[in-house]
């Protein structure tokens, strides 16, 4: 079941990375720099101020569209983000987000380089994976690696750059050799600090220098009962025959077995819990890491056993299916 889980969510970050570069072209969602106002599913977004100018609609009319086509969309969007991340933490990030797929794809590719998901890391991972399988660092994936950063950056500043000025302007000059010099410039130093970002920097921007990301972390914090991945400590002794592999396959570098404040950036990819399923399956043994709701997750969330008043226990953690 977990690694079918694993296996939808890469449908989920797939269709939205296709999602995000498709946007600009099909104008589902952009902004035009040369027209001064966004596009959305396929219509002109525009806050009517121009026609307030031109002296087509009244004041009301004008602070009624400002209403309607400025201020909700910002509180729909933005509060079904914090409602969500409220009740089940970054779950955006680890399931849709196009930059967290670009980190994980990095962290497997520098893995088979080095042994290590992140340059940063003193010591090698093992080397025995949770499926069994045994990975060798092999130095013939540094180039690929390289070469997958310096992709995924280039695309990145293509598409950013499609989401301000006309695609269709910037593919064609892109095809054709043609760029402007703003144009040029944008995509070589966005390239360049994405590349810097991709190979360096990539997990502590997911922590520290994404804006959503952060908001969706504070507010996950903020609830107690919020879904998050649960420890049973009661089987904890069936860990002794395992290589810390949850730890080890984490994209963000966390821990699971703590508690929720060290787990402030978990992006609810469950791949700690797929992990640990595959670790436990040869013995017959269910996995020691669930999602948890509720009960089960305040003891996540502080640290301490159950008492008899709240009615749960680590031997029946409420598991999410």
């Amino acid at each position: 079941m977990r690694v079918e889980r694993q296996r939808l969510r890469f449908w989920f970050q797939a269709g939205f990375f296709i999602l995000f570069v498709l946007a600009p072209p099909l104008d589902l969602f952009r902004f035009d720099l040369n027209l001064n106002h966004f596009f959305f599913l396929g219509m002109h977004w525009t806050l009517g101020l121009d026609a307030l100018i031109a002296g087509e609609i009244s004041g009301l009319e004008a602070g009624f569209n400002i209403l309607i086509r400025g201020f909700v969309p910002l509180l729909l969007i933005g509060g079904g983000l914090i409602w969500i991340a409220l009740r089940y933490g970054r779950l955006y990030c680890g399931w849709l987000c196009p930059h967290f797929s670009v980190v994980e794809t990095i962290n497997r590719l520098m893995f088979r380089a080095s042994g290590k998901q992140s340059i940063w890391e003193k010591s090698l991972q093992p080397e025995l994976q949770p499926d069994g399988e045994v990975i060798k660092p092999e130095k013939k994936f540094w180039p690929l690696t390289w070469l997958a950063a310096l992709g995924f950056a280039f695309l990145w500043a293509v598409v950013l750059l499609t989401y301000m000025l006309p695609p269709t302007e910037i593919y064609h000059n892109l095809w054709h050799g043609s760029l402007t010099p703003n144009q040029a410039r944008f995509i070589g130093v966005a390239t360049l600090l994405l590349f810097i970002e991709f190979m360096f920097a990539r997990h502590l921007f997911c922590r520290f220098g994404c804006a959503i990301g952060l908001f969706q972390s504070l507010a996950w914090m903020a609830n107690d009962r919020g879904m998050v991945v649960g420890f049973d400590r009661n089987r904890a002794r069936l860990c002794g025959d395992c290589n810390n592999a949850c730890d080890n396959i984490c994209p963000m570098r966390l821990k699971p077995r703590t508690i929720k404040r060290r787990m402030f950036t978990c992006t609810e990819c469950a791949q700690c819990i797929s992990a640990c399923e595959q670790v436990q399956a040869p013995q017959r043994q269910k996995t020691l890491l669930h999602w948890v709701t509720d009960e089960a997750a305040i003891q996540v969330a502080t640290g301490r056993p159950a008492t008899s008043e709240v009615g749960a226990s680590d031997n029946d953690l409420q598991e999410v299916s």
